[in-house]
């Protein structure tokens, strides 16, 4: 390999990309949530999405059991959330952050778009695992920026 990890990362960062919380409930119907910027579309027919999240997370096993999860794409004005739910033993969400969807995870309150998504697949990624999600249902709340992060930092579109 002729570049450090630390380089890959870094390049990695010159995408822009917006950032999200993934959010399911665990077997005893706590919700939880973390923080990612990983997510992709991947279909319209059928309808599916993919996240990634890294072996290593304290929340691998609750994600990678849980049948149905939603992704909500955060606002701008949602930054706080994305930190909060982005530290390692900070992911049960608070009861003021989320309303239950249709499939029974959490959608994040105030969220630009949400996905709710039943597991299709998991696969293999490096250090990472992918989740492949079939999209259920969709909601969105257009009009706000949406939380973007760049080069390790948030960012604003204008």
């Amino acid at each position: 390999m002729s570049f450090s990890d630390r380089e890959f990362r870094n390049s990695l960062g010159q995408f822009a990309t917006g950032v999200c919380l993934v959010s399911a409930k665990d077997e005893e119907g706590i919700p939880h949530a973390v923080t990612v910027n990983s997510f992709s579309s991947v279909s319209l027919s059928p309808p599916l999405v993919l996240w990634s999240i890294q072996k290593e997370a304290n929340t691998y096993d609750l994600f990678l059991s849980a049948n149905n999860f939603a992704i909500s794409i955060l606002s701008a004005s949602q930054q706080e959330l994305s930190v909060a739910y982005a530290q390692k033993d900070g992911h049960v969400l608070e009861p003021q952050h989320y309303q239950t969807g249709s499939n029974g995870a959490p959608l994040i309150d105030g969220a630009i778009a949400a996905f709710e998504c039943t597991l299709e697949r998991v696969l293999e990624g490096g250090d990472h695992t992918i989740l492949l999600g079939r999209v259920t249902a969709v909601h969105d709340a257009p009009g706000q920026e949406p939380l973007v992060f760049f080069a390790g930092k948030y960012r604003s579109l204008s």
